[in-house]
């Protein structure tokens, strides 16, 4: 395990123990915008929430609401890329509804044993969270309809990975619907890393062309990447968009 990825882990394990928000997104380094307004269960409808447990909304360390884009449908399969506390698994699990399904992957055991009880205190039985990592997705080929994930994929440290595998996963024709942080074209490596740590969801940030791109040459048609919020300067929480073509 890479020292990014432990750091990572450790950051999500204590998050889960403490089944605290108050941290913000990943530590709460988010720049000059209030972490409160701009990560966490703050970006969802309330009317959403009503049946998620507060627990699994204490954990929310997302940047997005990435169900907001996902356009689920009754029946679907749906996988969570970094599912944490569960938050996006209880609430795809509820739109796609009895004949549907939705999972989660993650690698913080802490997370997934929260998830787990969220999941039974929510009565959900149309869910599965799976320890893994998204650079080794533990679904069978063509196994999904959608792929979400809400501010996960920066983190990763091999992100040609994580798209090849969500690409693995989905079935032809599945889409990608991801919250992430995305950074403007123009900022390098380096200017990222002086805005935020990796683990604060800043420096490990694709620009906006490096996602089109990485999106391109996984096999991905139909990218689109659109900027919501301001995160940091030059740093923004994004919607990515994609599709799997037809066999």
């Amino acid at each position: 395990m890479s020292e990014i990825r432990e750091q990572v882990r450790q950051r999500y394990a204590l998050a889960a123990i403490q089944v605290s928000g108050d941290a913000g997104c990943c530590g709460g380094s988010c720049g000059a915008t209030s972490a409160a307004d701009t990560f966490g269960a703050a970006l969802y409808d309330a009317s959403d929430l009503v049946d998620v447990p507060l627990e699994a909304q204490l954990v929310s360390l997302g940047c997005g609401n990435p169900l907001a884009v996902a356009d689920l449908r009754e029946g679907e399969r749906v996988l969570d890329l970094g599912s944490g506390g569960g938050i996006d698994v209880l609430l795809s699990a509820k739109r796609v509804g009895p004949t549907g399904f939705a999972h989660g992957v993650d690698m913080t055991d802490e997370m997934l044993d929260l998830a787990r009880a969220n999941a039974a205190k929510a009565g959900a039985t149309n869910v599965a969270f799976h320890r893994g990592t998204i650079e080794d997705l533990p679904l069978g080929d063509a196994s999904v309809d959608v792929v979400i994930s809400n501010c996960v994929v920066n983190l990763s440290t091999d992100k040609p990975a994580v798209l090849a595998e969500v690409f693995r996963v989905l079935v032809p024709g599945g889409r990608v619907g991801i919250s992430d942080v995305v950074a403007e074209d123009h900022l390098t490596p380096d200017e990222r890393a002086e805005r935020g740590s990796y683990v604060g969801c800043i420096a490990g940030a694709l620009s906006r062309q490096e996602y089109l791109d990485g999106l391109a040459s996984a096999g991905f048609v139909d990218t689109d990447v659109v900027f919501t919020h301001p995160v940091a300067d030059g740093m923004h929480a994004a919607v990515v968009r994609a599709r799997k073509p037809e066999a």
